[in-house]
């Protein structure tokens, strides 16, 4: 019996319209919060944000299957918009894929990425990724789409990291067998330039997304002209990693040195309506033994 996902029947709506989705990459239950309030429609759970936020460590598949999840099911708890999560490569083999998959489903994910790298895997724009042989790596993805098919209500993310080891036709051919397997969005990760690019859009069916690293081997084009080639997705994996962890550098070093750091802060009246408190009051106001709760 299919388990009902409203997030994922939204995402299948944003992806049959045809427009164009940005969107920014959530580390926790805030980011992600954040991205709804800013008014985007959907968002991801970027693997490298993830684990650096939860365990303070690289993405480099130090973060097990349950951490995976728990952190999911905090976003998706606290926030209504789709959110895509990082299933890496499924923590192991096509059952163990099965397991990630349908753990991802259940805490909330509208859809779920799996990946041909070889474990443990790599941040795609880092050296050192390998890739797994053709047959693992459409057996992971046949696993995927077998349990969204019975009855795990989510939609399928495939990668490639094949265009880093053994270049650009490998990773298109890769593609599109995940493709003819029944994946819902194709991911080939890290093309080189704006021909690559125009490439994977041009040869590639179905809904195609863009990973735009600040610095990394994909070059930062417009969004437009990402339309324009033919991506439906723009993901930003890093901005807001990078940019809280920029402000919080710049908070602490102001700390330390004893400098004022009003330019640093968001004001506390800002900071408590962005993370609930007023929402918190007006709702708990119904309940008499809450109204003492309430400030003036």
């Amino acid at each position: 019996m299919l388990m009902s996902n409203p997030k994922a029947t939204k995402l299948r709506e944003l992806i049959s319209s045809g427009v164009f989705l940005p969107m920014p990459c959530c580390f926790d239950a805030l980011s992600g919060k954040m991205i709804e309030q800013a008014g985007f429609n959907l968002t991801f759970m970027s693997g490298f944000a993830a684990s650096a936020s939860r365990i303070g460590a690289p993405d480099l598949g130090l973060m097990s299957y349950g951490e995976v999840v728990d952190h999911a099911r905090n976003i998706t708890d606290a926030t209504s918009i789709p959110l895509i999560a990082d299933g890496d490569t499924g923590y192991g083999n096509a059952m163990n894929v099965i397991r990630t998959v349908s753990g991802l489903a259940k805490a909330g994910c509208a859809g779920v990425l799996i990946e041909d790298q070889l474990a443990p895997k790599r941040c795609g724009h880092t050296p050192g990724k390998e890739v797994v042989g053709r047959e693992e790596a459409f057996d992971r993805i046949k696993a995927a789409v077998d349990a969204r098919e019975n009855g795990d209500d989510i939609l399928v993310m495939a990668r490639t990291d094949a265009n880093h080891t053994y270049g650009l036709t490998e990773a298109l051919e890769r593609a599109q067998k995940f493709h003819d397997l029944g994946a819902d969005i194709l991911f080939v990760e890290a093309p080189k330039n704006e021909e690559e690019m125009k490439q994977i859009c041009s040869e590639l069916p179905g809904c195609k997304m863009a990973n735009i690293v600040e610095g990394g081997l994909t070059p930062n084009i417009p969004m437009t002209e990402l339309n324009e080639m033919g991506y439906q997705i723009a993901a930003y994996p890093l901005t807001l990693l990078s940019a809280s962890m920029r402000a919080m550098k710049n908070a602490l070093v102001n700390l330390k040195s004893d400098t004022p750091r009003d330019n640093d802060i968001l004001n506390f009246s800002e900071l408590r309506d962005i993370i609930g408190f007023e929402e918190y009051y007006e709702i708990s106001s119904q309940y008499e033994t809450s109204k003492r709760n309430k400030p003036e």
